[in-house]
């Protein structure tokens, strides 16, 4: 119930986001018409329909994003019309054009037949179409869960209920500007130069949505306003009851922004443990292994077969940072306490598009020399099973078969090994009395310097991209040449000639770059060479310069490397002080797909 309230609070909390202005005329242009029939309906609509779209799009994948983009060329075209209508109401009667005729239509009708619900209904599911509210942690709350949990009922009404909010904000400021409006008509006599006024404010709102200012330059506005009071309703709610965020499995909050990396208190290793015996209350039970497409390094693996083992089941995906640098100490336990009767499980569920591809998944287990059994759960099958909400996201069930402990993000390694030593003895087993696993990562998998990492995980594709600088911001799903911009601590920039879609940037022609203003010990990139697998060169400048000694380990000291296949690449490791920089990589040939940039 908490969570239905805070998706309802969240959407309170749109009015004093920038990213509403787009749609305010399309609201108060109906702010001289009774509340009940006029202004009512239109926010119904509006709520009703982002609501559908957004469980679509959340759910349904690039074809649902593709549909509702046909669907905003309508509704700004109708919308359009309605302020022509408003604006110059005798040029809308004379013009015979249907679609025009429409707008004519629908404006009397809204103004004359004020008990007739459907044109104000009508202009709410055009608006709704339109309305490209903020992605702050209570709507990303939402939106991530209803990606990876699937289409339910549950995931409607949540968004109905953020739509609602909004609609509330919405409805006041209605009613009080409808007194405003009937106070300017009354004193100055000034009816049809207010109509036009709003009728030229709706054509300037649907130019700002055409241009996508609503989608870049307000976002980005928006997010530094009400991001830190939606965190904070989040972290209040949590605290009056912290199963209301969470799933029933245990799993803790995901934002689209920081979810393949934790938060830093997740990732700190913890104190030296301690032999005395761990409180570890039954949490659950083992769920069905079903679901996945394929099974490497085993034989499919089932609850039951697993009865009489102590198991952990580790949720990572190979391009993800904290995984790659949790997996040393997740191979070292399965090595270690094999013989034992500890069965690693890796479960592999991907984020990306070509990590569903099992030759991929393949050679990355060579890579990181992972002989444990590893389930590819493409469908996310198994990772809603145990209800995951993290990568990477440890589980230790006991020989019972009842899940007994988990453990997001990095970090509190010592304490992990102990709970597997702990379970071990209560399943009968006699494990030595020796000291704990020592683990040295290198490379990727080295530990993240903690203290000097002040820039977030950042995603490329639209979909999920902040703080993108270039002029213009993105052209989506269509080839533009861009131009870098002019970047502040944690803005990045196109340059070149690239198409964005939702999860990926790639590039047209030879010679495009990009760069990122960081502050980070370490920076990494997830690359994909061209479609038909041609490799692609680039080159690394840090500040304009060739990194030197704080090259990453896929380049050299004069920042030369080249994009063999897709999966994660450590281009900077700064050896002395960790301080801002300017990150730039250019790409000398055309192809190279990019998908995040990671830090530690």
């Amino acid at each position: 119930m908490l969570l239905f309230i805070l998706a309802y609070l969240g959407g309170v909390l749109t009015i004093v986001s920038p990213c509403i202005l787009p749609v305010l005329p399309f609201v108060f242009a109906r702010a001289d018409r009774p509340f009940l029939t006029s202004g009512l309906p239109m926010l119904i609509g509006m709520a009703a329909t982002f609501a559908a779209v957004a469980t679509l799009a959340a759910v349904a994948g690039g074809w649902a994003v593709a549909a509702n983009e046909y669907g905003r060329f309508l509704a700004l075209a109708l919308l359009a019309l309605f302020g022509i209508a408003l604006l110059f109401p005798a040029v809308a009667e004379r013009v015979t054009q249907p679609l025009v005729a429409l707008g004519g239509r629908l404006s009397e009708q809204a103004d004359a037949q004020t008990g007739n619900i459907v044109p104000s209904l009508l202009l709410g599911v055009a608006t709704g179409l339109l309305w490209a509210p903020c992605a702050g942690p209570v709507l990303g709350l939402i939106l991530t869960g209803a990606a990876l949990n699937g289409a339910n009922v549950e995931t409607t009404v949540l968004l109905f209920a953020y739509a609602a909010g909004a609609a509330t904000s919405l409805a006041l400021a209605l009613l009080v500007g409808g007194r405003v409006f009937a106070a300017m008509k009354r004193s100055l006599g000034a009816g049809e130069w207010v109509r036009r006024g709003l009728g030229a404010l709706v054509l300037v709102a649907v130019v700002a949505i055409a241009l996508g200012v609503d989608t870049n330059y307000l976002t980005n506005l928006s997010l530094t306003q009400t991001s830190a009071i939606e965190q904070g309703l989040i972290d209040r709610l949590r605290g009056q009851d912290k199963t209301a965020m969470v799933p029933a499995g245990g799993a803790m909050q995901a934002n689209p922004s920081m979810t393949m990396q934790a938060n830093p208190s997740m990732m700190m290793k913890g104190a030296a443990p301690q032999e005395d015996a761990l409180a570890l209350p039954v949490e659950g039970t083992l769920p069905p292994l079903d679901g996945a497409v394929e099974w490497l390094n085993s034989a499919p693996l089932s609850a039951e077969a697993l009865r009489g083992k102590v198991v952990l089941v580790d949720f990572w995906t190979y391009s993800c940072i904290n995984c790659l640098r949790a997996i040393p100490y997740v191979r070292a336990w399965a090595e270690k306490y094999k013989d034992d009767g500890l069965v690693v499980i890796g479960v592999h569920t991907p984020e990306f598009a070509f990590e569903k591809r099992p030759a991929n998944v393949k050679k990355a287990l060579g890579d990181l020399k992972i002989d444990y059994p590893v389930a590819i759960d493409n469908n996310y099958a198994i990772w809603r099973a145990f209800n995951n909400m993290y990568w990477p996201a440890h589980y230790f069930i006991d020989a019972q078969g009842h899940i007994r402990h988990h453990h997001f993000g990095e970090g509190e390694y010592d304490k992990s090994e102990q709970v597997i030593r702990q379970l071990l003895r209560e399943a009968g087993k006699t494990v030595a009395a020796q000291g704990l696993a020592d683990v040295e990562g290198t490379g990727a998998q080295a530990a993240p310097d903690m203290e000097n990492i002040k820039s977030p995980e950042t995603y490329l594709g639209y979909d999920r991209a902040e703080n993108f600088m270039s002029p213009g911001g993105f052209t989506r799903d269509g080839s533009h040449d861009y131009v870098a911009g002019r970047l502040k601590l944690n803005d990045w920039s196109l340059s070149g000639t690239w198409t964005v879609d939702p999860e990926h940037a790639a590039l047209d022609k030879a010679g495009g770059a990009i760069r990122y203003r960081f502050h980070a010990r370490d920076l990494h990139l997830v690359l994909g060479p061209a479609m038909d697998g041609r490799p692609v060169r680039f080159k690394v400048t840090i500040d304009g310069a060739a990194p030197g000694t704080d090259h990453g380990v896929d380049i050299d000291a004069g920042g030369v490397g080249t994009v063999s296949e897709q999966r994660l690449y450590q281009l900077v490791r700064q050896q002395g002080a960790v301080k801002e920089r300017t990150f730039e990589i250019e790409f000398l040939d055309p192809g190279v797909q990019a998908f995040a940039f990671t830090f530690g």
